[in-house]
């Protein structure tokens, strides 16, 4: 099947060809350009949330408990699961599928584990276009879920239209959570496991360090909230703050100044990718070779060899 009737497959609603598409994208298929010009017309449609936390905090379990709500209230959701990766096959470890397991038979449900393969940020280098697979394919809400790394993880802000930060009483004090610059990221803060001891604590804490914070007139307030993933308590106030927040965005014009930014990295990681791509052949990378000691000899200073390089070899 080629991708242009690929593409119409997965916009009539066909998950095993929204699928194949993701496959295409993480496979760095030849056909992937074609792919991404076919999708292009179809794409800017989707409210996408990033759900970043630390591990433990519940992240699977509390993205289906909003896939559930989101159904609920009539949307189709795709979810990118961002795994860790497998050191033997490089892909993904935990599988979160299986924790998503009850959407599985819905066919307004896309649910797709990715691998990170090594990317510190948390995502994986290929979620831009997968995203726009997702979007294309007519999904009202695409929730990416990262693999919980830390202070990297800060990259899923770039990647979304609104950004949710679990929390769960347990994981640490809040100066932790301030070091871990999740107090930069977040446009909506959910306190997990609000039925352990300590999940009132973490909200006070949080609100104090976020009333901290110096935000301009008419600037977004992150909300912070409690629920309980695991029976569904809270959840549909988190959906409420999630369109509350895109209206809101929508209005004052951050969600296009975020798209664009979006869009700008894709092309800019698209652009070095081939650029180094140029370079893997034996004759450029004697060249490289060759400028490299030229640098080390003082022959060159590195900004000059670099512009020799991007100029090509010498006709």
């Amino acid at each position: 099947m080629n991708p242009a009737e690929l593409v119409e497959q997965a916009r009539a609603g066909r998950q095993r060809a929204v699928g194949r598409l993701i496959s295409l994208v993480e496979d760095e298929s030849p056909a992937l350009r074609e792919v991404m010009a076919a999708l292009a017309p179809h794409t800017g449609h989707a409210h996408v949330v990033g759900i970043t936390g630390a591990p433990g905090v519940g992240k699977s379990t509390s993205t289906s408990a909003l896939v559930t709500e989101l159904r609920r209230r009539g949307k189709r959701v795709g979810v990118l699961a961002v795994d860790p990766s497998s050191p033997f096959s490089g892909g993904a470890l935990l599988g979160d599928r299986v924790r998503m397991s009850e959407h599985a038979t819905d066919p307004d449900v896309f649910i797709r584990s990715m691998a990170a393969r090594g990317h510190l940020g948390g995502l994986a280098w290929s979620a831009p276009q997968a995203l726009r697979v997702l979007d294309a394919a007519g999904f009202d809400v695409v929730l990416v879920e990262t693999v919980g790394v830390g202070q990297s993880e800060v990259e899923v802000a770039g990647t979304a239209d609104t950004t949710v930060v679990l929390l769960a009483p347990g994981m640490g004090d809040g100066i932790q959570a301030a070091k871990a610059g999740i107090l930069e990221i977040g446009d909506v803060y959910v306190v997990n496991k609000a039925d352990r001891e300590g999940a009132r604590t973490v909200r006070r804490d949080l609100r104090g360090m976020l009333s901290l914070a110096e935000r301009p007139e008419g600037a977004w307030r992150p909300p912070v909230l409690m629920t309980t993933a695991n029976d569904g308590e809270g959840v549909p106030t988190v959906a409420d703050a999630l369109e509350e927040h895109l209206a809101w965005a929508e209005a004052e014009g951050t969600l296009r100044r975020r798209r664009l930014t979006r869009a700008r990295d894709e092309v800019e990681t698209i652009a070095v990718t081939e650029l180094r791509k140029r370079w893997g052949g034996v004759s450029d990378r004697g060249r490289l070779d060759g400028l490299a000691a030229q640098v080390i000899a003082g022959e060159l200073d590195p900004y000059a060899a670099a512009d020799r390089l991007l100029e090509g070899p010498a006709s």
